[in-house]
């Protein structure tokens, strides 16, 4: 009477699961089929009821053990080997899908029930070995693409979100592969794979640290986890040349460290953060050597890999101010002014465009041909050298452009005597005051001539009627 009263109970507590099932209450469902298992455990419907429920909840996993104790309990449960295919195919589990089916059909061959898993099985084994194929040539978006379909098929395979993952770290979107690895980390803490996953996107998001605790932790759980076992290495490494290269620097041993910063660089091309640092370094220790040139082109290399680096870039405007490329260096502290609106980058931005203002000037100093340090005496003597080459008269029977060449240089000589001559001008000329300001256009190059080789002589300046352009001179 007792076990009439508790198989009724049972049938009750499944019939009131179909109820919410129908209803769409799932977890409600479960509940009551849990029940209804819980007082009958040898009735295979039950478990065949509960397994159709953890579907819908998408627990496939749960799903496929209710169905295998069922098949355990009646070896001929039909329904249970087509809820076996269907759970194994939503695993991805190629082969466990393929097992299902033949016993299936090895129980009722004409049964076309699972046709349509049989199609989707060949569609799956096709996209795996696409994404595999694509994998080893690197072809990351296209194994991506192949991945996504996959998925569709098989929404509850791990190893399909897992290499989905790993593509979209290579492909530099971190937060998305973090966000795949972690939320199977969550239900699946010993799964080596997604703690793999997560490694790479911190090994390539510039926590190296943390990614190779990472990859240590993968090869505890699978010791003969091959990718983590590559990872580890190549991280070790790296970490090992980055902090020689530092201590290197320093201690000021540059030539050391400019070999171990460029060795670093040769590990993994891959992890654009971590090498636009490296170039950074190299950049700072080239600068030490003497060699700017290179230690532009690592800044270049480093912004290339992180166009937002600050420090390259202010670092490559130092460079450029320093070779004397004022254009470059005003661009570059143009860009680093629009992400760093500082007081200090603002100054170095106007001295930069005062530099570039001063250098597009005339350089008096070269035409006279003397240095920045020369004495009024050694000014003098390089004008009345220069003067007597390239006055007009000494080219009276040259070509005609010829003749407006050393009319040019005449009239420069004029301009960078009058300037460098007065020691007030002079010195507002070396500073850059009053840029705008010091136009020599004006000056009378035959004026300041005749000023100086015959200083006592009067040439009808301001009286009336003396003509200057009248004035010549003859050269033996």
């Amino acid at each position: 009477m007792e076990e009439v009263t508790i198989e009724r109970l049972a049938e009750e507590k499944k019939n009131s699961g179909n109820d919410e099932y129908k209803s769409k209450r799932y977890e409600v469902a479960l509940r009551l089929y849990s029940e209804a298992i819980h007082l009958s455990p040898e009735t295979v419907a039950y478990y065949g009821n509960r397994s159709a429920c953890y579907m819908m909840l998408g627990d496939y996993r749960s799903a496929l053990n209710d169905v295998k104790t069922a098949i355990s309990i009646d070896e001929k449960y039909e329904k249970g080997y087509i809820r076996m295919a269907k759970c194994s195919l939503m695993l991805g589990d190629v082969i466990g899908t393929e097992q299902a089916i033949r016993k299936f059909l090895t129980l009722d061959p004409s049964n076309t029930a699972l046709r349509e898993e049989i199609a989707s099985l060949k569609q799956l084994r096709d996209l795996n070995e696409k994404a595999a194929n694509c994998y080893d040539r690197k072809d990351y978006r296209t194994c991506l693409y192949h991945c996504d379909n996959a998925i569709k098929i098989a929404p509850g395979s791990l190893q399909n979100k897992l290499l989905k993952a790993e593509c979209l770290a290579m492909l530099e979107r971190f937060e998305e592969a973090c966000n795949i690895a972690i939320t199977i980390m969550q239900s699946h803490s010993t799964n080596a794979d997604a703690i793999y996953v997560r490694g790479l996107t911190l090994y390539y998001s510039d926590n190296l640290e943390k990614g190779l605790l990472h990859f240590e932790r993968a090869l505890m759980l699978d010791p003969d986890h091959k990718k983590a076992k590559a990872m580890r290495q190549k991280a070790k490494q790296l970490k090992e040349k980055k902090e020689s290269g530092n201590e290197l620097f320093k201690t000021g041993k540059y030539r050391e460290a400019l070999a171990t910063y460029t060795a670093a660089l040769e590990l993994d091309p891959q992890n654009k953060d971590i090498n636009s640092k490296l170039y950074y370094n190299r950049a700072l220790v080239n600068s030490k050597l003497g060699n700017l040139r290179e230690a532009i082109t690592d800044c270049s290399s480093a912004l290339t890999l992180n166009e937002k680096y600050m420090k390259a870039l202010l670092q490559r405007a130092k460079l450029y101010y320093n070779m004397e490329n004022f254009e470059e260096a005003v661009k570059d502290y143009e860009k680093a002014l629009k992400h760093d609106r500082t007081q200090d980058v603002k100054n170095l931005l106007r001295d930069a465009k005062f530099q570039l203002k001063k250098s597009k000037r005339k350089d008096y100093y070269k035409i006279l041909g003397v240095t920045k340090q020369a004495t009024e005496d050694e000014i003098k003597k390089a004008y009345r050298k220069r003067a007597l080459v390239h006055h007009p008269d000494r080219h009276a029977n040259s070509t005609d452009e010829e003749k407006k060449e050393q009319e040019r240089k005449f009239k420069e000589l004029g301009e960078a005597y009058t300037v460098l001559s007065d020691p007030m001008k002079k010195s507002r000329y070396d500073t850059g005051q009053d840029l705008e300001e010091m136009n020599h256009t004006d000056i009378d190059p035959q004026q300041i001539y005749r000023q100086f080789f015959f200083p006592g002589a009067d040439y009808g300046f301001g009286g009336g009627g003396g003509n200057s352009s009248n004035f010549s001179f003859h050269f033996g």
